[in-house]
């Protein structure tokens, strides 16, 4: 009898497809050398942070069938993908926290928490008025499972949620129409994935589009965002920021954006909750389950995305 072998990202992941016959895990979690036999590898889940050495080890592992990411974007596999390898993503796993993070950084921004708890760190009383979410009009730039997410959590807050995508569809706009949208826009959000047409794409036009004192929020990647024409604005004090995400990531000590004006950084959290991790484990045992049986593959992944 065939073993089929697997490598998964953590002890967890192994144990939720402990009972499936005739499949062998081994843990890989990215923090050392990769394991031997990945000649012998059949699917391959990857952590969450991806490893060194991708287009080699990808290179190595000639028996591999399925790659199947914890995470929404495959950028850092989909240009290396041997042929015949079914690529997967994990659309859907983090919707709930990374919408939750876009709520929450756009309130702390407005409502100025970052600069109160600095006040109560000095043991200030430091009373002022401050900006409010209620009456904006949010622009979602991406609108796909996550956008939908977030605009179900936008729902009790009083605004106006306009959605655009790549190709306008009914109730969405299409990215074509952004020069006209992004200056009634209070918050823009960026939701889209990382591929080579959005790479950029928020650069000193977009940027200068935006109303003044709006706020960019980046829950995408990056490398969609030109870093030093943000900066060029932020330093202006016309615009504001909140990012889980930065080009380059990590964001190095010195950084112009780590003292840059009117700019919320956290260190791309925004998919690492308890809840990511549960709905990670039933995809990956769902989609492992399916595989056995020859069955249709959840969220497959072709052309650029």
């Amino acid at each position: 009898m065939r073993v089929m072998k697997i490598w998964v990202p953590s002890e967890a992941a192994a144990d939720v497809l402990s009972d499936l016959p005739d499949v062998e895990c081994t843990v890989y979690d990215g923090t050392g050398p990769a394991p031997g036999g990945a000649e012998e590898v059949e699917v391959w889940v990857p952590p969450l942070v991806p490893v060194a050495g991708i287009p080699e080890l990808l290179a190595r592992m000639s028996s591999l069938r399925l790659l199947q990411t914890v995470t929404a974007g495959v950028e850092p596999y989909r240009p290396h993908l041997p042929e015949g390898v079914t690529l997967c993503n994990a659309r859907g796993v983090h919707d709930a926290g990374t919408a939750e993070w876009a709520v929450g950084a756009m309130i702390a921004v407005l409502r100025e928490f970052p600069g109160f708890v600095r006040a109560q760190e000095r043991g200030e009383w430091a009373y002022r008025h401050t900006g409010v979410l209620a009456d904006s009009t949010v622009l979602i730039v991406g609108y796909g499972s996550i956008g939908e997410a977030l605009e179900r959590r936008l729902a009790g807050f009083e605004v106006d949620v306009v959605r655009v995508a790549r190709t306008a569809r009914e109730g969405v706009h299409g990215q074509d129409e952004l020069p006209r949208l992004l200056p009634r826009a209070d918050v823009v959000v960026l939701l889209v994935p990382a591929t080579p047409a959005t790479a950029g794409m928020v650069d000193a036009a977009f940027l200068g589009a935006m109303k003044d004192g709006a706020l960019l929020v980046n829950a995408a990647r990056g490398g969609v965002v030109d870093t030093g024409a943000l900066v060029a604005e932020l330093e202006k004090g016309r615009i504001r920021a909140a990012l889980d995400v930065t080009d380059p990531e990590p964001l190095p000590p010195g950084h112009p954006l780590w003292t840059a004006p009117g700019v919320f950084v956290t260190p791309h959290v925004a998919g690492s909750t308890p809840a990511s991790a549960r709905r990670a484990l039933r995809l990956l045992r769902s989609q492992l389950l399916r595989y056995l049986a020859g069955e249709p593959l959840k969220n497959v992944i072709t052309g650029s995305y």
